[in-house]
C-alpha cells in the first residue's frame, strides 16, 4: 500500500515537474531586446562598464523640460502618446528604470524608491536638465513625489498619474489583477521566476484598462520580452517581495511638497483606487485633482488626448505661464 501511494506521488511530482520545465523560459540577451524596442531616440546612460540606463530624449533643447517614469514592470513606452505630441514645445525626456525596459539592473537588493529617485536625479545632471516637470505613473508616481521631497529645487512641476505610495486600508477592497497579487506570496515568486508569465500578462493589463481592447498581442509580447532581459524577473520580484525602499505617504509626508502638482487619477484603477488619488491631492498644498470617470490605471494611454489637454493646462497656467500649446496629433486606438 506505502510503496503504490509512494508511486503515485512520485508520478505526480514528474508531471509537475515536467509541466514547470515546459514553462520555462531562458532570459532574452539585451542586444536581441534592443533590435526591437530601442530606436534612433534611443540613449544609454552608462554608471559603470555593465550598468546602463535606457532612455529617449527629444523635444527642442531650449525648452521647458519634462522627464517621464513609468511604472512596475512597464517601460518608457508608456508615454509614447504624450512623447508624441508634448514633443514639439518641450523637450521631453523618458527613462526606464534599473530592472525595466532596456534598462540594466543596478543592484537588485536595494531596488526601490531611493534607488530610482537617484537614477532620476543622475539622467537630469547628466543632460544639464537644472530644472523640469517631473510626471510618474503608478510606481513612477511613487518615484515621483519621493524625487519631490528630495529635490524640490530641480522641480518647476509635479504629475501624479495614478501614483503609488498611499498606504491600503483593512477595510478597502483588494481589485488588483490576480498576477500581482499572485507575486506577494513568497513560494508563488519563487515557483514562477523563470516560467513564460504571458497566460497572466494579458488579463492583468486588461485589468489595467477600462476598456481592455487596448490590450494588443504586441503590448503582451513587449511587457513579457522586456521581462525576461537577464537580471529582470529577479528586480521585479524583489520589489514584489519589498525590498530596498518604499516610502508610504502620509498628509504630514507630502505637507512639505511645494511644487505646484497636478494628481490625475482613472476612476475605474483596478490597481490603485482612485480614492487614493484624492487623499493625495488633498494632502500636497494647493494640488489640483483630475478624476477620470470609465477610465483605468493608464490615462496616458487610454485617454491621451483629454489626459494631454489637461497637463498643458496645467503646465501653462502652473508651471510655465505662457507656455506653447499646440493641437493633440494623436494615433488613434
Amino acid at each position: 500500500m506505502l510503496s503504490r501511494f509512494l508511486a503515485v506521488i512520485l508520478t505526480l511530482g514528474v508531471i509537475l515537474f515536467a509541466g514547470w520545465w515546459s514553462l520555462k523560459r531562458d532570459d532574452i540577451p539585451y542586444d536581441q531586446l534592443e533590435t526591437i524596442y530601442a530606436n534612433s531616440d534611443s540613449r544609454y546612460l552608462a554608471l559603470d562598464d555593465e550598468k546602463r540606463i535606457h532612455f529617449r530624449d527629444v523635444g527642442p533643447r531650449d525648452a521647458p523640460a519634462i522627464i517621464l517614469v513609468h511604472g512596475f514592470s512597464a517601460s518608457l513606452h508608456t508615454w509614447e502618446p504624450w512623447v508624441t505630441d508634448l514633443k514639439r514645445d518641450y523637450r521631453v525626456i523618458s527613462l526606464d528604470l534599473p530592472g525595466h525596459g532596456l534598462s540594466r539592473c543596478l543592484d537588485n537588493d536595494a531596488i526601490g524608491m531611493d534607488q530610482f529617485v537617484d537614477v532620476i536625479y543622475r539622467v537630469a545632471s547628466a543632460l544639464k536638465v537644472d530644472r523640469f516637470t517631473l510626471a510618474g505613473n503608478s510606481m513612477g508616481g511613487g518615484a515621483a513625489w519621493n524625487y519631490a521631497l528630495a529635490h524640490p529645487e530641480r522641480l518647476d512641476g509635479l504629475v501624479l498619474v495614478d501614483a503609488a505610495g498611499w498606504p491600503r486600508t483593512e477595510g478597502e477592497s483588494d481589485d488588483r489583477p490576480f498576477v500581482f497579487r499572485l507575486l506577494e506570496i513568497g513560494i508563488a515568486r519563487k515557483l514562477v521566476k523563470d516560467l513564460d508569465m504571458s497566460s497572466l500578462i494579458r488579463p492583468g493589463l486588461e485589468d489595467s484598462f477600462s476598456d481592455p481592447s487596448f490590450v494588443t498581442d504586441e503590448m503582451v509580447d513587449r511587457y513579457g520580452s522586456l521581462a525576461r532581459a537577464p537580471c529582470h524577473r529577479e528586480a521585479l520580484l524583489a520589489l514584489s517581495a519589498g525590498r530596498g525602499t518604499r516610502a508610504e505617504a502620509t498628509p504630514e509626508l507630502l505637507s512639505a511638497i511645494t511644487t505646484p502638482t497636478l494628481v490625475m487619477h482613472g476612476e475605474q484603477d483596478n490597481v490603485i483606487p482612485f480614492s487614493h488619488g484624492e487623499q493625495f491631492a488633498a494632502a500636497i498644498p494647493g494640488a489640483e485633482l483630475k478624476l477620470y470617470p470609465n477610465v483605468g490605471h493608464l490615462p496616458q494611454e487610454e485617454i491621451a488626448a483629454q489626459s494631454l489637454e489637461d497637463l498643458r493646462a496645467f503646465l501653462t497656467a502652473r508651471v510655465h505661464g505662457a507656455a506653447p500649446a499646440s493641437e493633440s496629433e494623436l494615433p488613434t486606438n
